[in-house]
């Protein structure tokens, strides 16, 4: 029985999802790892496959903006699909291998996984003639788009366990008009723990697929600090050019037998001269380092987890950096922040505190237990 690394990983942006895919996939195609299979879950956002009809996009860009979803054009096959918390996200990243090499067995195979996934929580689903994915009557319970590049597989399957279904209103899921989209919720009218889910996903995928599921941790564990004062103008810090030069919040790693809270008061003692409660966001994010400070085992890619705080300091302090690492600090607007951070996760935190400053509901994200920091996925 072939291996194949399980990575439970928590809310990753789409790009940081498809750089990962991307860096996976070749390393797969040049034999350098196992199989893997990615589990994760996205923020709000629609992507179009390859082919796929943009009049599908029902909502304007303004519209999208106001419920906080984005819009991708992706490389998977497949048209329009949404993905968001509490929708669980698989990706294989799987060398077919000789006399497996059909991608219609491959997707009917994912099926199978959804099928069997959903029947444990009593849910009957079929195939839907000329319809990929798993449907319960007409309604859409999972989504499949897969994308093959020299027999390895990519993006792959989005089942709605506790997904806002609202959302779907957005768009015309996967171009067919008359259709709907349910969840493991709806259909059994309870919450559904968001790990329960992944477990039975992943006993259920090397059923099918016949693998032996090696679980692989995250490389590094690190904790992000979005600073803010009183006025809601955002604290950043400038990594010095041969550090990566580039504006970033406060970050750091947790250290052996640390927990997340006594890693955020550290590194905002050590990175500003102050200390201030760190609130935890509820907001735990992973991605992919590349960096020329961390190595990684037989060159495998690092991922690092990132549990994010929030504290309040008065702007009016002079600001002590790590000179070792920074070589500037300054305070701005939420707009001047967002123009000057370069990674999505890091986007995705701050437009988080923005809503939670103003006030505007948060939706809970669910996680799994527990960026050049390229730090990105999809199907359909």
């Amino acid at each position: 029985m072939r291996t194949c690394e399980l990575r439970q990983l928590h809310l990753v942006t789409y790009e940081n999802g498809m750089k990962l895919q991307q860096k996976l996939v070749e390393m797969r195609q040049r034999d350098e790892l196992p199989d893997q299979f990615l589990l994760l879950e996205h923020p709000p956002v629609i992507t179009l496959g390859r082919g796929g009809n943009r009049a599908n996009l029902l909502a304007s860009d303004d519209r999208l903006k106001s419920e906080g979803v984005r819009f991708f054009e992706t490389t998977r096959g497949g048209d329009i699909t949404y993905h968001g918390p509490g929708q669980l996200v698989g990706y294989p990243i799987i060398h077919l291998g000789e006399g497996k090499r059909d991608v219609r067995k491959y997707v009917t195979r994912l099926e199978e996984v959804l099928i069997r996934t959903v029947a444990e929580y009593g849910i009957t689903a079929t195939r839907l003639d000329g319809k990929r994915g798993i449907w319960i009557g007409n309604n859409k319970i999972a989504a499949i788009g897969v994308r093959i590049a020299r027999w390895v597989t990519s993006h792959g399957f989005a089942l709605n366990a506790g997904t806002n279904l609202d959302h779907f209103r957005l768009i015309t899921p996967c171009g067919l008009r008359g259709s709907g989209v349910t969840s493991i919720e709806h259909e059994t009218g309870r919450p559904v723990p968001q790990q329960e889910v992944r477990d039975i996903v992943a006993a259920k995928f090397a059923e099918v697929f016949e693998r032996q599921l090696v679980v692989r941790p995250e490389t590094i564990q690190l904790i992000k600090i979005m600073v803010h004062d009183d006025q809601h103008r955002i604290l950043l810090l400038h990594r010095r050019p041969e550090r990566g030069n580039f504006w970033q919040p406060i970050t750091g790693a947790i250290e052996a037998g640390e927990s997340p809270a006594a890693a955020a008061a550290r590194e905002m003692l050590e990175e500003t001269g102050y200390t201030a409660p760190a609130v935890a966001m509820g907001l735990t994010q992973s991605f992919m380092i590349e960096s020329q400070y961390l190595a990684s085992q037989h060159g495998a890619p690092i991922i690092a987890s990132e549990v994010a705080f929030e504290t309040e300091l008065d702007s009016t302090l002079p600001i002590r950096v790590d000179a070792e690492e920074h070589d500037a600090s300054g305070w701005f607007t939420f707009e001047e922040a967002l123009n000057r951070i370069r990674w999505t996760d890091d986007r995705e935190a701050l437009e988080r505190l923005q809503r939670q400053l103003n006030g505007a509901e948060v939706v809970e994200l669910h996680s799994a237990p527990g960026t050049t920091i390229p730090r990105d996925l999809a199907t359909s």
